[in-house]
């Protein structure tokens, strides 16, 4: 690990300050991904910003029957917050299903937002990389692929973005709250996080002196019918090969809203408005999720590992979406998939 200067931030704009200060500044919270990078030699910063004692601890309800989560809750406390889980059990679910449970107890809502794939040659410096060092190349293209992106991905990076939470808030509807030199500014969480294209250093649309505050969810309609299914390696701490969001809203038997995201699959979570469009009005049955999961993997393509991914994301799609349907969401606690 490199030498580093650490400083600690008295409020927002001093953080601000200091990472406009040091270009190759970090801030550090939890740390939970930011040190392994560290240790492995990924991640070089000049500086560490500790933001722990920032006023940005809280969950509130908005004034719209939303819920705001500042940027410093930490992954357990959000998970079985009161309004969390009679509100937004989606998102609780999307929680439990990630790392484990001391992970989750250090972990922040803003880390979980800014944590980078977890792809084995991102990892080794030994190894060309366009997200790690850009121009170098992707050693991943024709190297052992199994767990790497079915959509979305281009040429130069096939990683996938690992968050679970992310999946269930680009569900939600969420946006994210950033505070930075020119002021604040709210992005929308399907708009947060990049496809690789020929950039895929860049994880984020943040600036590159903006701090994450705070994450929005609108008031949700979806407190029955929902369910967050992740497949995974083992039962218990691993990344998703696929994940799937899934929630409903029924009048009857027909679909009147439908939310539907994947993880595992792309450099961002996976959502497509079209798709939730075209089931509303249909019946909720395994003809209408058939033909969601088709759609939303149209443009699916693997490699030579991975090609197993697109038929387990259309099994996962039609099964979560089943689960929702019958609100019987997948349990956090026993992780078969029954």
């Amino acid at each position: 690990m490199i030498a580093f200067q650490y400083s600690r931030a008295t409020d927002v704009a001093d953080a601000i300050r200091q990472v406009s200060a040091s270009p190759t500044a970090r801030f550090i919270a939890g740390g939970t991904n930011l040190v392994d990078l560290m240790k492995d030699d990924v991640e070089r910063p000049s500086q560490l910003i500790d933001i722990t004692r920032l006023p940005l601890k809280s969950v509130a309800e908005t004034g719209d029957g939303g819920l705001r989560i500042d940027a410093l809750v930490p992954n357990t406390d959000l998970a079985y917050h009161p309004l969390v889980e009679s509100r937004y059990p989606l998102l609780a679910s999307s929680i439990l299903s990630g790392a484990s449970q001391q992970l989750r107890n250090m972990a922040t809502v803003g880390g979980n937002l800014m944590q980078r794939t977890r792809c084995a040659y991102f990892y080794d410096v030994e190894t060309p990389c366009n997200k790690r060092e850009p121009g170098s190349g992707c050693a991943a293209l024709n190297g052992l692929n199994r767990g790497h992106a079915i959509l979305g991905a281009s040429n130069a990076c096939v990683a996938t973005h690992p968050s679970d939470m992310c999946v269930a808030l680009a569900a939600l509807d969420a946006k994210v709250n950033v505070a930075g030199n020119a002021g604040e500014r709210s992005i929308a969480l399907v708009d947060f996080h990049r496809l690789p294209g020929t950039t895929p250093q860049r994880d984020t649309n943040l600036g590159p002196a903006e701090l994450i505050t705070s994450i929005e969810i609108p008031a949700s309609r979806f407190t029955q019918n929902y369910s967050y299914l992740k497949i995974r390696d083992r039962l218990s701490y691993a990344f998703a090969l696929v994940a799937a969001a899934a929630a409903l809203e029924l009048d009857g038997g027909r679909i009147k809203t439908a939310r539907l995201a994947l993880g595992g699959v792309a450099h961002k979570p996976w959502r497509d408005t079209a798709v939730e469009a075209s089931m509303q009005g249909q019946m909720a049955n395994e003809a209408t999720f058939t033909h969601a999961a088709d759609q939303l993997l149209r443009d699916a393509r693997g490699l030579a590992h991975n090609t197993f991914k697109i038929d387990l994301a259309r099994r996962a799609i039609v099964r979560t979406l089943t689960q929702a349907a019958n609100g019987t969401p997948q349990s956090q606690s026993d992780k078969r998939v029954l």
